[in-house]
């Protein structure tokens, strides 16, 4: 289960014919996020286990999702800015249901970054998964 706008990313993906041109791709979708606000960035949206800093703004409307993030790091924001097109304006239920780790297997990251990255990954997506499961 996936976002439209997640799919786009893997079909953008599929044009990619090696890992490079993908890299580069996840931290120009970085570079155009807008840069979260300083006033946000507390330790209440700081994301434990990451290498880099990342803070994570979650919110819930009605039953939906949003969240805005930043990070010190371009891959990073990169990533995060992948996370949004995959979970922003989910419901609820539906961000639980979400197998991240799978969908983010299509691109193909799973097997190219670091271990630390990896595990700043499954930081960020278990504080999104933890805020919608709260919300429950």
């Amino acid at each position: 289960m996936a976002t439209a706008a997640f799919e786009e990313i893997v079909e953008d993906f599929e044009f990619f014919d090696d890992w490079e041109d993908r890299y580069r791709h996840v931290i120009e979708q970085g570079k155009a996020m807008e840069p979260l606000s300083d006033a946000l960035k507390v330790p209440a949206t700081k994301v434990d286990g990451c290498a880099s800093q990342v803070w994570l703004h979650v919110q819930i409307d009605g039953d939906r999702l949003h969240f805005d993030g930043d990070s010190d790091a371009m891959i990073v924001k990169g990533l995060i800015a992948v996370l949004r097109k995959l979970y922003n304006g989910l419901t609820l239920a539906e961000v639980l249901a979400v197998d991240a780790r799978a969908e983010m297997g299509r691109l193909g990251l799973n097997d190219h970054l670091s271990a630390q990255r990896s595990n700043g990954l499954r930081a960020m997506i278990e504080r999104i998964r933890e805020t919608a499961a709260a919300q429950i």
